[in-house]
């Protein structure tokens, strides 16, 4: 019988999400569609999963013809929170640095758990 204590907890690369080109974000056996300015958004938060994005390279990443206005971001960062819930990821603020895309809290006590 296999102590559970013993299995290695998986490595945040090894449940790194993942984006595809028609916009699904994928993470484990769960995903969700995400409309286009969303999608570019999450692919730069993916791209630096775990660690911090700047409020600006978002703006770039999501408006590439030129960035809107601070709200503009707040909001489509407010949509993609919601989002994100369902596949088990978090987006936090860093205050003064930006945001950063996460396992969500459940996540990470199953994944030690499991």
């Amino acid at each position: 019988m296999l102590n559970r204590r013993l299995r290695p907890v998986p490595t945040m690369e090894a449940e790194r999400p993942t984006l595809d080109e028609d916009g699904l974000l994928r993470s484990g056996h769960r995903w969700v569609p995400l409309p286009p300015v969303e999608s570019r958004l999450t692919r730069a938060l993916l791209d630096r999963f775990g660690a911090v994005v700047s409020r600006d390279a978002l703006s770039r990443a999501g408006w590439p013809l030129g960035a809107p206005g601070r709200n503009v971001l707040d909001v489509h960062v407010l949509r993609l929170r919601r989002r994100v819930v369902p596949v088990d990821l978090a987006i936090r603020t860093v205050r003064s640095r930006g945001y950063l895309l996460e396992p969500s809290v459940a996540r990470q006590q199953d994944a030690r758990e499991g």
